[in-house]
Order: C-alpha cells, then sequence, then structure tokens
C-alpha cells in the first residue's frame, strides 16, 4: 500500500504531464526515485560488553577484518560512545554500535537517554548466554517509549560445537530448541510478555535463525522502510534475493515514466543518451544489491572460499562483475534485436508532425520498461548461480 507521500508524488506527476510541464514532471518523477533510494533506517545494536555487538554489525554489512569500516571487536568493552557504521553500498543505512548496557559508563536506568533513544528506528539486544536483568530493564523502557525491540542470541555456533564435542547423541534442532525455550522462559521470568529470541551466528548468517528474523524485520517496519533494510541485506537465502527483485521490479515504473518525459524533448539523440545513462545508473543499483560487483564477489571468496574464479565462470550478464557505463548499455541494447528496433522507432517518430512526441514518449517509455524488466532478470539470475556456487549448491539450509 503507497504512503501518503507516494499518492502525493503521483498525483504530483500525473498533474505536470497532463499539463505537459515536462521539465516539472522529470524533477518530481527524480525526486521520488531519490527519496525512494535514500530513505535512512538507523538500527541500534545493544547488549552487555563481549555479546558479539560488533561481530554481527560487521557481517549485517558483509565488512571483514582489515576493511574500511570494520567496526573493532574483542571481548574488552570497545565502544565507548554510539558509534555509527555506515553499510558500504548504502549510505542511508546505519547500525549504530551501542555501549554495552550496565557498563560503568552506561548504567542501565540512564542508558537510553544517555545514548539518543530517538534515533533509532528499532533495538536489536544481543546477548552470548541468558538474556540478563540489564537486557530485560532495557527491553522494559524501549517498550514503554513504544519502540520496537528483538532478542538476538548469538554465537550459537559455539554453543552447537560445544555440545556436539560432549554428547554422544547429538541433535542439532533439539539443542537449539533448548536454548531458546531457555531464553524465553528467562525473559518471561523477568516480565518480557511474549519475547521474540532468534538465535544466529555471526559467521554463518544463512543458518539458523537469521532469515526468521529478516522476515520478522520485514513484516513490522514500516513500509517505506522496508527496501532500504532488503537492498542492504546480504544475499543469505533465495528468498532475499526474489524479495529485492519484486521491490526492484516495483520501481521500474518510474524510471520508465522519466524515460518518457525525456523522449518529448525534440532533440535528435537526447532520449537516447539519457536513457543510456539511467539504465547504467539503475544497472548499477541492480549488480551492487545482489552482490554481483568486484568488491562484493572478492568479500564472498574469501568468506566461502570458493575462488574469484569459480563466481566469474557462474555468471552470464555483461553488466555483472564489471564497470557499468553508458556506452556498455548502448552495446547491450543493440545486441537486442527489439530494444535496437524500439529505439530506431523512436527516434523516427520524434519529428512526425502532431503525432511524433507522443509517439515517441510511448515508446520511450516501452523501451526502458523492457530493457530494465532484461537487466533485472538477468542479474538476479546471476545472483541466484552465485548463491549456489557459494553454499556449494546447497541451498536446503
Amino acid at each position: 500500500m503507497d504512503t501518503p507521500h507516494d499518492c502525493e508524488s503521483v498525483e504530483e506527476i500525473k498533474a505536470a504531464l497532463q499539463k505537459n510541464n515536462q521539465a516539472l514532471a522529470m524533477e518530481k518523477i527524480k525526486e521520488y526515485v531519490d527519496k525512494q533510494n535514500n530513505i535512512p533506517l538507523n538500527i541500534a545494536i545493544t547488549g552487555e560488553t563481549g555479546s558479539g555487538k560488533s561481530t554481527f554489525i560487521n557481517a549485517f554489512r558483509g565488512v571483514k577484518h582489515g576493511d574500511a569500516g570494520y567496526a573493532p571487536t574483542g571481548v574488552r568493552e570497545c565502544t565507548k560512545v554510539p558509534t555509527p557504521y555506515t553499510h558500504p553500498n548504502y549510505p542511508n543505512v546505519k547500525l549504530w554500535d551501542l555501549p554495552g548496557v550496565g557498563g560503568k559508563h552506561f548504567p542501565a536506568d540512564q542508558y537510553l537517554n544517555d545514548v539518543g533513544f530517538e534515533n533509532y528506528d528499532f533495538f536489536i539486544i544481543i546477548s552470548d548466554t541468558r538474556f540478563r536483568e540489564n537486557d530485560v530493564k532495557l527491553a522494559r523502557e524501549i517498550q514503554r517509549m513504544k519502540k520496537k525491540f528483538y532478542f538476538v542470541r548469538s554465537k550459537i555456533d559455539n554453543d552447537i560445537r560445544a555440545q556436539k564435542l560432549c554428547q554422544s547423541e547429538f541433535s542439532e534442532a533439539e539443542i537449539k530448541e533448548q536454548i531458546k525455550e531457555d531464553c524465553i522462559k528467562c525473559l518471561q521470568e523477568q516480565g518480557i510478555q511474549s519475547p521474540q529470541v532468534f538465535l544466529v551466528s555471526s559467521f554463518e548468517l544463512h543458518l539458523h535463525d537469521f532469515s526468521l528474523f529478516i522476515e520478522t524485520l520485514e513484516r513490522e517496519l514500516p513500509e517505506h522502510k522496508r527496501n532500504a533494510l532488503l537492498f542492504a541485506m546480504p544475499n543469505i537465502n533465495q528468498q532475499i534475493i526474489n524479495k529485492k527483485k519484486e521491490a526492484f521490479q516495483a520501481n521500474i515504473k518510474w524510471y520508465a515514466a522519466l524515460s518518457a518525459a525525456v523522449a518529448a524533448v525534440p532533440l535528435p539523440g537526447l532520449s537516447v543518451g539519457v536513457d543510456a545513462a539511467l539504465l547504467a545508473h539503475v544497472a548499477k543499483q541492480y549488480a551492487v544489491s545482489f552482490g554481483l560487483d568486484v568488491p562484493s564477489l572478492e568479500n564472498l571468496a574469501k568468506s566461502t572460499g570458493v575462488p574469484f574464479k569459480d563466481f566469474m565462470a557462474s555468471i552470464l550478464s555483461p553488466l555483472a562483475a564489471t564497470k557499468i557505463t553508458p556506452d556498455l548499455i548502448i552495446k547491450v541494447l543493440t545486441q537486442c534485436a527489439s530494444a535496437a528496433a524500439l529505439m530506431a522507432a523512436e527516434e523516427g517518430s520524434r519529428f512526425i508532425p502532431f503525432l511524433g512526441i507522443p509517439a515517441a514518449m510511448a515508446l520511450s517509455f516501452t523501451t526502458t520498461y523492457r530493457m530494465l524488466n532484461f537487466i533485472l532478470n538477468e542479474l538476479a539470475d546471476d545472483a541466484q548461480r552465485v548463491f549456489e556456487k557459494a553454499l556449494g549448491c546447497n541451498t536446503t539450509e
């Protein structure tokens, strides 16, 4: 469902087009698209010192030790003040590493005021053992102030490994269920009703409850914040890839409308040039979000042990793992017979008296709409192939 702002933007664009005010229509479309791509999302990560907050932040952002923006980790209290860590590809998404609740610098009863409670969209309370008194105090205060919070039980891989070593009959599912039930019971005994607890390993985000956690966030976040979260997410399963594709698909009509508005300007070659630049800009967004840019693929190779060349061998689109430029887009377009024919028809129709401009606008809209769908489908398919390669073709986890 569209937000009131979305509906207002749509009406403004329609009104501008109906009045044949192409410049205003272009301005409104650009404003709308820019706002959709730059909605701020501020996520607070809190918990007691040593619970794994910084490790979680690094994993969520796909940042490894030695990378720019790496959040320092360790058993000592690393974080003295609320510290923002910007997503490397989506600067509108920030994860805030908050000081350990209950530490000597931030007593629990003053914590929310001291860390700037109002700055965050929701809170993730992390613990590597049972959730303690300070965690519960914090949750109650967040609840009182009517914001969302979630309990993440971290380092679950350590617990599973330890239990496996000391049990002759080992069941990972039973151990995880026992840990979750223990956390929930502990929180309920301290007065938290129906607590949501998610078991997570920051070193294996595709396993355990992380997918369920993201599904919960998507369901409970305001609609205009969901895409900001979704686009910044690592591709931990096929569902994430599909959801990204659907979200990108929903915005294609706006880029096509912008292309149509440009086509109304009777200058030879203008529309093709703008369309190529527009398509290049959008294709870069797709490639980065799907993890098909070179830095993302190199990081994936390091974290999975799969050689970079193996990922490259599974990629088919000429727009993946390369520098996407308007010239490359035009090359791809000319190799697609239907797109080339539509572009030629648009240029030819532009100077037909009376009917030329409306025809050029319709053809430009159609060309951009079809090409963006084509590019999106190809890159989404490549993302799926890379994902399968990363997990050794095992996508059942």
